[in-house]
C-alpha cells in the first residue's frame, strides 16, 4: 500500500507541474511555429560564412527564432554545416536554438520565477561568447576541416525531417506568408510538430522530476549541494548542473520541471542555469555528434560545451547576486499541489482550445503524411520539382483545400 501510495504522490507531482506549464508550453510552441513561418532560413548558410562578430549575432538570432528541441537543433546545425556554413557559426546558432527560445524563458518563468528566465537569456549569449573564444585558442583547423568532411557524408542522427523543413525554401515576404491560409496551415503543422518533438522529453521531465520531488528528502538536496556552505556551493552548483542534465537523459523545455526541483531542494542559482544549458551534452546527442562530426570533434565539443556551460553559470551567478536579483524564497510550483480556478485554469482552457484547433488543422491538412514522409526520408525533394518538405506539404494542402 505504501508504494501505491508513493507513486501516487509521484504521479499527482507530475500532473500538476503539467497543469502549471501547458498553456505556457502551448504559447512558446504557437510563437515558435509562426516564426518558423515568418523567418526563412532558406539561405542561413550563406548568412554565416565565418565565425565574424556579424555571423555569430545572425546565427544566434536565427538560432532563437527556431524550435527549442535540442535534436532539432543539433541536426540544422548539421544542416548548416554542409551547405557551407562556418562550423563555429553553426555551433552558436545550435546554442542559441536550446537556450534563447521563448518557450523555455515562458516555463522557467511560469513553474519558478522571472529571474531564471532572464539568467537564461543573458548567459546564453555569455555562453556562446565563452565558446567561441575556445573555439578560436584551440580549435585546430586540421581537426574542424575533418569534422567537416565527416559532416558530408550525411550520417543519420536525429529529426532529419524537421531541419530539412526548417531549412527549406520559403516563398514570399513574411507579411505574405503570414496572412494566407496555407501560411496558417503551415504554422498548425509545426506546432503540432514541436508537440510531436518534444512530448517524450516533457513526459520524462516531469515523471522524473514529480519522482524526485516526491521521494528524495530535502536534508538529502541540502547536503548534496553544500548549502550550509554559500561559496563552495555556488561554484559546486555550476560544475555539476550540466552533469545531472547528462544523467537526467532529458533535454531543452524537458529539464525544466527537474530545474524546478533542484531548485526547490538547495542547488545554487548558477546550478539551475548549467543544468538547463547541459542539454546539448546529453549521451544520445553525444553519440550524434559521434555520427555528425566523428570521435575526436565529439570530445572537443563535449569538453568545450561543458567549460562553457560552467563559465556562464558562474558569470551569470556572480552578475545577479551583484545585483540582488537572486531569489531569497525558494517556493516553486514544484510544491504548489493544489488545482483551483485560477489564472493558470483559465490560461490552460485558452490555450487547451488552441491546441486542438491546430490539430484539426493539422489532421485535415495532410499534416500526418508529411510527418511520415519526413520520417522516411523524404524529405530533400518534394513533387514536380519542389524544394523542400514545406512546397511538398503546400502542395498537399492546395490539394486538400479544393
Amino acid at each position: 500500500m505504501q508504494i501505491v501510495t508513493a507513486l501516487g504522490h509521484a504521479l499527482w507531482m507530475a500532473f500538476t507541474m503539467f497543469w502549471q506549464i501547458f498553456w505556457g508550453l502551448s504559447v512558446g510552441f504557437l510563437f515558435s511555429a509562426v516564426i518558423e513561418v515568418v523567418v526563412s532560413k532558406s539561405e542561413m548558410s550563406r548568412l554565416l560564412p565565418d565565425a565574424s562578430p556579424r555571423s555569430l549575432t545572425v546565427a544566434s538570432l536565427l538560432g532563437a527564432a527556431s524550435s527549442s528541441c535540442s535534436y532539432a537543433a543539433v541536426a540544422m546545425a548539421r544542416s548548416i554545416v554542409r551547405k557551407g556554413g562556418d562550423f563555429t557559426a553553426a555551433m552558436a546558432f545550435q546554442f542559441a536554438a536550446t537556450n534563447l527560445v521563448l518557450e523555455l524563458g515562458v516555463l522557467m518563468w511560469v513553474l519558478i520565477s522571472w529571474q531564471f528566465a532572464a539568467a537564461e537569456f543573458i548567459g546564453g549569449p555569455i555562453m556562446i561568447v565563452v565558446l567561441v573564444l575556445l573555439f578560436r585558442f584551440f580549435l585546430k583547423d586540421s581537426l574542424k576541416k575533418e569534422a567537416v568532411e565527416q559532416a558530408n557524408r550525411g550520417i543519420a542522427g536525429s529529426m532529419e525531417g524537421h531541419a530539412a523543413m526548417s531549412m527549406g525554401e520559403q516563398h514570399g515576404s513574411w507579411k505574405q506568408r503570414l496572412a494566407s491560409r496555407e501560411g496558417w496551415i503551415a504554422i498548425s503543422h509545426s506546432y503540432v510538430m514541436n508537440w510531436s518533438m518534444l512530448w517524450r522529453d516533457i513526459g520524462i521531465g516531469l515523471l522524473v522530476a514529480g519522482a524526485l520531488g516526491a521521494w528524495v528528502p530535502d536534508s538529502f538536496w541540502q547536503k548534496f549541494f553544500l548549502v550550509s556552505h554559500p561559496t563552495a556551493a555556488m561554484i559546486w552548483g555550476a560544475f555539476v548542473g550540466p552533469l545531472i542534465a547528462v544523467a537526467s537523459f532529458t533535454c531543452s523545455v524537458g529539464n525544466v520541471p527537474l530545474a524546478a526541483v533542484l531548485w526547490n531542494g538547495g542547488i545554487s542559482f548558477g546550478g539551475v542555469a548549467s543544468f538547463i544549458f547541459g542539454d546539448l551534452i546529453i549521451l544520445p546527442i553525444l553519440n550524434i555528434y559521434r555520427k555528425y562530426y566523428g570521435g575526436r570533434m565529439t570530445a572537443f565539443l563535449a569538453v568545450t560545451f561543458y567549460v562553457a556551460m560552467v563559465a556562464a553559470a558562474l558569470v551569470v551567478e556572480s552578475l545577479f547576486q551583484l545585483l540582488g536579483w537572486v531569489p531569497k524564497e525558494r517556493h516553486t510550483a514544484v510544491v504548489d499541489t493544489a488545482i483551483t480556478f485560477n489564472y493558470t485554469a483559465v490560461l490552460d482552457i485558452i490555450f487547451g482550445a488552441v491546441f486542438l484547433i491546430l490539430m484539426v488543422v493539422f489532421f485535415r491538412t495532410g499534416g500526418p503524411e508529411m510527418m511520415r514522409m519526413m520520417e522516411g526520408g523524404d524529405h530533400d525533394h518534394g513533387p514536380r520539382g519542389s524544394h523542400s518538405s514545406r512546397d511538398h506539404a503546400h502542395h498537399q494542402h492546395s490539394g486538400h483545400s479544393k
